[in-house]
């Protein structure tokens, strides 16, 4: 009984925000980001999914789905909601913690260690299996920018066999629909074991990998060239393709009612994804307490009034059913006779898709940094590199772990779990804010959430809702999201916590022997 009492005990154990704050102090990470340099990194890191890719499955619904149609503009807002009160409750940890780890250090600060490292490993669903998702939607723009060049560049570069541009899953889908076997397209080990590897998603992932151990500033110059073509493409598309609405487009406007609006909430909110990506560069911020707060929320502005305004002009300009889910805006241009258009956007969509491979690759590294200082996974990992000061091993293993999700990973299944992990680590960060503001009333703030507890329940509310809400339709994601709970219970009882201890020991001799 008492070593049970030890266990709780221990797993409860929280790190102080001065315990916190000092570590960041002497963090080995150089300190070189602005709030501009916050903001291209969050534009980065929301715009290019949503507007390239997602935004045409919710508006038409896609493989099975519920479509959202015109409505999904009342979708985007929904999600910018459920977003905004989470995004308020990350700026004031951002000003208050300063340190590498985002929601991860948020909870140890307040929940304890063990909830910590769950939080931890849920993140990785957000960041690093998310990554996943958006690695193959980059092959699948590059493969079609390409075709614009098929006169000019060698057929076997811009018609390669299905094998060697799409993940197993995928090719096996395209052999089902257009009535191939798949022995004869793809080449199997022994007749027995298929191989198909994504090829270009595989290179991206190397080079950006590449970039990202050179430097953070450095990945933050690549990262403002294609934010900034990403920004123009789009602006373009909304003021040419305002020219060719008809109203008639928008009637009916929610074909499906409340259930198409909602469902289309949470598959955009995937689109989301990556603005609390740039509270884990915190301790690389010059100024964190004043210039996370405005990276955040600049962010989640911006990326707002861009969304709605293109959903609008795309249903507008084109029949919700005959929006092309693969490349929408693009398809959009095409059919109104803007072929010039159709093929920069095709460029504009690869620049926002590598700036969200980046964020997501940087966001997924920092916070395994932050949980290897914590000697959750081993502290050999967390090794930063000599001249550039990057943690290159980490950033290395995270490409790593992408290439092999690619390999293997049901797409459809990678992109809700991401979901389902973004929901989980907003709801434990709101109802973070809400303890810490009882726990530690008086610490200073340099930003401050409005209408506490207000607020953090809303977006625990909207967040939750979204969340069980697509469980019930989204039953085989759900169960691998139990699965990997459960993975992560298991890691950090057979290493976490035993590591966790021998830490404690260690602390507790070399403070003994000071006296």
């Amino acid at each position: 009984m008492q070593n049970f009492k030890n266990v709780v005990k221990s797993a409860l154990t929280k790190k102080s925000t001065e315990e916190l704050v000092s570590a960041s102090k002497h963090s080995e990470l150089k300190k070189t980001l602005n709030a501009f340099d916050l903001i291209i990194l969050g534009i980065g890191a929301v715009v290019g999914t949503g507007i390239f890719t997602i935004v045409g499955i919710a508006a038409q619904g896609g493989d099975g789905g519920i479509a959202a149609g015109p409505s999904l503009t009342i979708s985007m807002v929904i999600a910018a909601i459920a977003c905004v009160f989470s995004a308020l409750c990350y700026s004031e940890f951002a000003s208050m913690i300063p340190v590498a780890g985002s929601a991860y250090t948020y909870t140890y600060a307040t929940m304890g260690e063990f909830m910590a490292w769950m939080v931890g490993w849920i993140l990785m669903l957000e960041y690093a299996i998310g990554n996943i998702t958006v690695a193959s939607a980059w092959t699948g723009y590059f493969m079609q920018l390409l075709k614009g060049f098929e006169h000019v560049l060698p057929n076997w570069l811009v018609n390669p066999p299905i094998w060697l541009i799409n993940d197993y899953r995928s090719a096996l889908a395209i052999c089902n629909k257009e009535g191939l076997n798949p022995h004869d397209v793809m080449p199997y080990i022994a007749g027995i074991i298929p191989v198909s590897i994504n090829v270009p998603a595989i290179l991206i992932v190397l080079i950006l990998t590449l970039l990202l151990v050179k430097g953070v500033k450095e990945s933050t110059k690549a990262a403002t060239i294609m934010v900034f073509i990403n920004l123009f493409i789009i602006i373009s598309f909304i003021v040419v393709g305002a020219f060719y609405v008809k109203p008639d487009n928008w009637v009916p406007f929610a074909p499906n009612g409340f259930e198409g609006i909602f469902s289309g909430a949470f598959i955009i909110f995937f689109a989301y994804i990556g603005f609390d990506a740039i509270s884990t560069t915190a301790e690389e911020t010059k100024n964190p307490q004043k210039d996370l707060p405005i990276g955040i929320l600049g962010t989640l502005l911006i990326c707002t009034i861009l969304y709605v305004a293109a959903a609008l002009v795309l249903t507008g300009m084109v029949d919700y059913n005959m929006i092309d889910v693969q490349a929408p805006i693009a398809s959009a241009m095409r059919m109104v006779g803007q072929n010039r258009l159709a093929g920069f956007i095709s460029v504009g969509a690869l620049a926002g898709l590598t700036s969200v491979l980046l964020v997501y690759q940087l966001g997924t590294t920092r916070i395994l940094y932050a949980i290897c200082r914590d000697k959750f996974l081993p502290k050999g990992l967390r090794r930063v590199h000599r001249h550039n000061r990057t943690p290159y091993i980490l950033t290395w293993l995270s490409a790593i772990v992408v290439i092999v999700g690619s390999l293997v990973m049901d797409l459809k299944i990678s992109a809700e779990l991401c979901n389902f992990g973004t929901f989980l680590s907003f709801i434990i960060v709101c109802a973070a804010v809400m303890i810490l503001r009882k726990t530690e009333p008086n610490r200073p703030r340099a930003f401050k959430v409005p209408f506490v507890p207000l607020f953090p329940i809303l977006g625990i509310l909207m967040s939750g809702g979204l969340m069980f809400y697509s469980m019930k339709s989204l039953t085989t994601s759900s169960l691998w999201f139990i699965a990997w709970l459960i993975a992560g219970l298991w890691i950090y009882t057979c290493y976490g916590y035993a590591q966790k201890r021998l830490e404690d020991k260690r602390k507790e001799f070399y403070s003994n022997k000071k006296y």
